[in-house]
């Protein structure tokens, strides 16, 4: 039996509801992982996650591998044990260092420049493979190579094609019986390379399906068809992780698709600018009329940060640049991401999910930044 597996609790049209079962707890779907890239989400500890009612956060192979190294943490017991946290974890194989630091490509595997030394770094499937069964996650990922959008068709479908090799390589490279490891849809947002890779990947059989490669700059129109084509090719029985999304309507787009598991560094990056997410809308609470405020950052949210402190005080944290202004936006945005999830998942099973959506967009009125 995999040692993750999901089970449907409910469906409304595409949406769904269910249970991803892991070794270390279940995890109510749709689920939103906070991003502790290195074994830490950031300005929060793991009590704080707990708090905001996180299930399942993720780190990242890469950082890990290079500080403090894969081999330091599986001699410290591994991830649950080196970061405090009991909980489901997931590790991303490096893929988006792929994309985002422009490393040297070949068929055996990528070639980095250290982002912490310089060094030469060599990352290839099997190494990305062993290096998460050190870390010793719940599920593991496949390395990818994600390309930036827009690129030309022909560039998107050889990279597409050079991933679902990777995948077979990654497939029998990975060991570890307690360990899932997931595949990972390529293709931009060509309908048709999407469909292709997702119907190639489902066939080789892993025990849930990522799709990558989007949130990288694609309209939402786009992202949507694409995530469709995918998700028509993906098996019911799986569970489907849409990577890098955390935006409101784009969360509530990909749950309305299908879409079961989500992360994003967006709640943690936007709370060290000073910008709060809310029911009526994204605001910085750094703006001169919030001077004065009495009033909580959302009214609506029962989330420490709201219980206890005005917009003025966290105005004046930001302004004054204390570090406790990090901590408390960034427990305020997650905690509005995975409710709006929780919610979601709610109207999914009470057959009411359009007119949550519907209700959610039209309290919100984004603030010009």
């Amino acid at each position: 039996m995999p040692a993750v597996t999901w089970e449907s609790t409910a469906a409304a049209g595409e949406a769904r509801a269910g249970t991803l079962h892991t070794p270390h707890g279940e995890v109510l779907t749709p689920a939103f992982m906070p991003v502790g890239t290195r074994a830490a989400v950031k300005a929060v500890d793991t009590d704080d996650l707990r708090a905001v009612g996180a299930e399942m956060v993720l780190a990242n192979t890469y950082h890990l591998m290079l500080k403090p190294g894969a081999d330091l943490i599986a001699g410290l017991g591994g991830l649950h044990s080196f970061m405090a946290w009991d909980g489901p974890i997931l590790t991303d194989s490096g893929g988006y260092q792929i994309f985002s630091l422009d490393p040297k490509i070949t068929e055996e595997g990528a070639i980095f420049k250290s982002v912490y030394d310089g060094s030469r770094v060599e990352l290839t499937p099997e190494d990305a493979v062993a290096t998460q069964e050190m870390l010793g996650p719940d599920v593991a990922m496949v390395l990818d190579v994600c390309v930036a959008l827009p690129s030309p068709r022909d560039v998107v479908e050889s990279e597409m094609r050079r991933t679902l090799r990777w995948a077979e390589r990654c497939l029998e490279a990975h060991t570890r019986p307690d360990q899932s490891l997931f595949g990972i849809v390529q293709g931009g947002v060509d309908r048709e390379l999407r469909a292709e890779s997702a119907r190639a990947t489902a066939e080789l059989g892993f025990d849930g399906i990522a799709i990558g490669g989007l949130s990288v700059g694609e309209a939402p129109e786009d992202r949507n068809a694409a995530l469709e084509a995918a998700v028509a090719e993906l098996p019911e029985n799986k569970p489907r992780y849409v990577m890098g999304l955390g935006d409101t309507d784009g969360l509530l787009d990909a749950i309305s698709r299908g879409a079961d598991m989500f992360d994003c560094v967006l709640p943690t990056r936007l709370a060290r600018h000073g910008r709060a997410l809310t029911t009526a809308g994204d605001f910085n609470v750094n703006k001169t009329e919030y001077t004065d405020d009495d009033t909580p950052l959302d009214p609506h949210c029962q989330c420490l940060t709201c219980s206890r402190y005005s917009k003025a005080y966290i105005r004046h944290l930001v302004r004054m640049k204390e570090l406790s202004a990090h901590r408390l936006l960034t427990i305020h945005n997650l905690y509005y991401l995975l409710d709006l999830v929780r919610g979601a998942r709610e109207a999914v099973i009470e057959g009411s999910l359009d007119s949550y959506i519907h209700e959610v967009r039209s309290r919100r009125v984004s603030e010009s930044t």
